[in-house]
C-alpha cells in the first residue's frame, strides 16, 4: 500500500528525523565537551577503564558524529556506528538488572530509551540521509 500523501515529503521527513534523533547526542555531547574534566571524573567514579579516553570517545561519538549525521555526512556508516555505541552505552551505563528500586526504574527507562534510539539509528542507516544532506549532493 502506498502512502501518496507522504511520498513528496520523504526527504523532508528524513531531515526532520535526523535532527530529532541527534538533538540528544549533540546537546549532551556538547556538555561533555565543555565540561570534559568533569565527564572524565564521572567516568572514573563509575569504574570505566581509561576514563579520559572513554570521555574523549563519548565526546567524539555524541557531539561530532551527531553533528555529522545532522548534516547528512557519511550518514549510513555513522548511523550504524552510533547505534552500536548507543547499545554499548545501554549495556554498560544502565545495568538495571543489577539494581534495586528506586534506582532500578530510572536505569531501566534509560536502558530501553537507548535501545529504541539504536533502532532509529539502524533505520536511518537503512533509509539513508535523503536529498537534504551532504551525502545527497
Amino acid at each position: 500500500m502506498r502512502y501518496t500523501l507522504l511520498d513528496g515529503s520523504r526527504d523532508g521527513l528524513i531531515l526532520v528525523a535526523r535532527v530529532l534523533l541527534m538533538i540528544l547526542f549533540v546537546v549532551f555531547g556538547w556538555s561533555k565537551l565543555t565540561g570534559f574534566s568533569g565527564t572524565a571524573g564521572y567516568m572514573a567514579t563509575m569504574g570505566v577503564p581509561l576514563p579520559t579516553v572513554s570521555a574523549a570517545v563519548a565526546v567524539i561519538m555524541e557531539f561530532f558524529v551527531g553533528l555529522a549525521i545532522v548534516l547528512g555526512f557519511y550518514t549510513r556508516p555513522l548511523s550504524l556506528l552510533l547505534g552500536l555505541y548507543t547499545l554499548a552505552a545501554a549495556l554498560l551505563g544502565h545495568p538495571f538488572w543489577n539494581m534495586a528500586d528506586p534506582d532500578r526504574i530510572g536505569a531501566m527507562i534509560n536502558f530501553y530509551k537507548n535501545v529504541s534510539i539504536a533502532g532509529g539509528l539502524l533505520l536511518l542507516c537503512l533509509a539513508g540521509p535523503g536529498k537534504y544532506s551532504l551525502d545527497g549532493r
